[in-house]
């Protein structure tokens, strides 16, 4: 079977079942496991996503208002990779290539035979569910049901350990976030992750996409912590924007700050990507809630606290 996965979360189900192998397209997104990127790439951003979190934001809102797509799909090497399957998403059309934009290509090269299977992942059993139709899809519904098994068996350790750690201490209040300029605070499935970790989630609501808020609105909740992880921003580039935020006035005088509790964390690879790796999410929301449960392997490369 001949599979072209136009989604990143995807493309990570995909090798998670074993079926590597029957990839022969990807998203310009598509980038773990490594050897993935080595495919060609069958999608483009139509926006330059190398600008500041203010610009981006500024070239969406233009893009959606004049109903222009956000991503490019290559039709002609579609057809010249010949899919069997195509996985793409109708979650969110900012976050990457959706159902539109495919069915917008495949309009133009009627030749493309391909069954198209979208994911619509807003909370945790949407992506067990999208894990299961991914497996259907591809004729390994055992192989879905076991990934899901073993997501669902971790995720309780980890929960499990998080209450631990709580003993007889309150919830530590969280805010988490998933935009910069403008301010966005996670939503989806990132509530729930947050109460796994042990913690309980201000602004954003499970299964609900994510909702702008003010800066009065973020310093008037003096959360506890606060976890910056913007959709498809790495470690690196949220540092080099986070001034954004730290240059705010005020911004000092919240609680979490003078306390050290801020943390920035890879959202393009863990948070803001729906797949096998949410598991790891939670494992870094559990280390930033409680220091007794870190170890080495993601903190430094995958999050680390701000220091003031």
């Amino acid at each position: 079977m001949r599979v072209v996965s136009l989604i990143a979360s995807a493309t990570e189900i995909v090798c998670a079942l074993g079926l590597q192998d029957s990839l022969v397209g990807r998203s310009h997104e598509c980038d773990y496991p490594g050897a993935v990127k080595f495919l060609p790439a069958c999608t483009e951003p139509a926006i330059d996503i190398s600008a500041s979190s203010r610009d981006i934001d500024r070239q969406v809102r233009e893009s959606l208002r004049d109903a222009l797509s956000i991503y490019r799909v290559h039709d002609e090497i579609l057809a010249e990779l010949k899919p069997d399957v195509i996985l793409t998403q109708t979650q969110c059309e900012v976050c990457a290539v959706s159902l539109k934009d495919v069915e917008a290509a495949l309009t133009r090269r009627a030749g493309i035979k391909a069954r198209v299977v979208p994911l619509c992942p807003n909370r945790l059993d949407d992506v067990y569910d999208d894990i299961r139709r991914v497996a259907r899809a591809l004729e390994r519904p055992m192989a879905g049901a076991a990934l899901v098994g073993e997501m669902r068996a971790r995720m309780e350790r980890l929960s499990h350990a998080a209450a631990g750690a709580l003993e007889k201490s309150p919830r530590p209040r969280v805010a988490c976030l998933e935009w910069m300029e403008p301010i966005m605070a996670s939503g989806n499935w990132m509530p729930e992750l947050v109460s796994l970790a042990g913690g309980e989630a201000l602004f954003g609501q499970a299964g609900v996409h994510s909702p702008a808020i003010a800066v009065p609105e973020l310093f008037a909740a003096e959360p506890d912590a606060i976890v910056i992880s913007p959709c498809g921003f790495d470690l690196a580039r949220t540092g080099a924007e986070i001034s954004c935020l730290t240059g705010l006035p005020g911004w000092g005088k919240m609680r979490a700050v003078r306390q050290g509790r801020i943390f920035m964390a890879d959202g393009n690879h863990y948070f803001n990507r729906p797949g096998p790796r949410l598991v790891d999410s939670l494992e870094i929301l559990a280390e930033i809630l409680h220091p007794s449960l870190r170890r080495p392997g993601l903190q430094g490369p995958a999050w680390r606290a701000l220091h003031n």
